[in-house]
């Protein structure tokens, strides 16, 4: 049976042909729209991660405390241990005086201070050295010693002077005028106990005004604690601060060499 074709309106074909031709577009512009909504939302999610890692960051408390205030036992354990001095060397000056402080029987043993023995050998070193070039030596004991309990390396000659006091050898005696006639400006600091004699002697001495030479290497406590911390608070306290050398007996070196 043939086909039987009927004729269209030519009002209705040209509506048919716009209306697939804004289909095509639609169809040929929504991989475009899809990727750019795709993109928008990527880049809203990065912006709200980025936000929320900003509120957690700012939210999240400080991993160090304030210490401001409370009392050290509540920070014992972060204490940190300060730097190294620096060494330095040193040309000891006609001005300086040489203190030799404690170094006697019952403050300088194997038993109770060990450690000051192995520093007797480099104190006796200085001492000869500095009578060999004129530079003043000055010798102290304890309330408890007398010239009789100074240890035989480090033993005073005769016109030397020795003064006897607690742990601040300026105290009740006359080593304050004796240096001062000698217009003594320097002075040499060796002996024990490092958080005793040395420290406190020290620091009388910068309160008068002289500058410290500190041989760390001539002084010495029980532990090695004492002796970090007596290093430390003669760079750092308020009498001494500005006033000290650090240095080591291989390090020094006296007039007439």
């Amino acid at each position: 049976m043939p086909l039987m074709l009927r004729r269209t309106h030519p009002l209705l074909c040209r509506r048919s042909l716009l209306a697939a031709f804004f289909l095509g577009l639609a169809l040929l512009a929504s991989p475009a729209a899809v990727l750019a909504q795709t993109a928008d939302q990527d880049a809203d999610q990065t912006a709200d991660q980025a936000n929320q890692t900003v509120v957690q960051t700012e939210a999240q408390p400080s991993l160090q405390p304030d210490t401001r205030s409370g009392s050290i036992d509540e920070y014992w354990d972060m204490v940190e241990t300060p730097p190294a001095p620096e060494i330095e060397d040193v040309t000891v000056e006609p001005d300086t005086a040489l203190l030799i402080l404690d170094i006697e029987e019952r403050t300088c043993n194997a038993e109770r201070r060990p450690r000051c023995l192995d520093t007797v050998p480099r104190i006796a070193k200085l001492m000869d050295k500095a009578r060999e070039t004129g530079i003043t030596v000055v010798y102290s004991v304890t309330t408890k010693g007398s010239i009789r309990t100074i240890l035989d390396p480090v033993k005073p000659h005769p016109g030397e002077i020795v003064v006897g006091s607690s742990v601040d050898k300026f105290w009740n005696t006359n080593l304050e005028s004796y240096l001062n006639r000698r217009r003594i400006k320097n002075v040499i600091i060796t002996g024990t106990a490092a958080h005793g004699a040395v420290l406190h002697t020290a620091t009388a001495a910068g309160f008068r005004g002289m500058h410290i030479i500190l041989p760390v290497d001539c002084i010495s406590a029980e532990d090695l604690y004492a002796e970090q911390a007596t290093v430390e608070l003669l760079l750092t306290g308020p009498a001494t601060r500005g006033k000290v050398t650090i240095t080591r007996s291989d390090r020094m070196t006296f007039p007439a060499e």
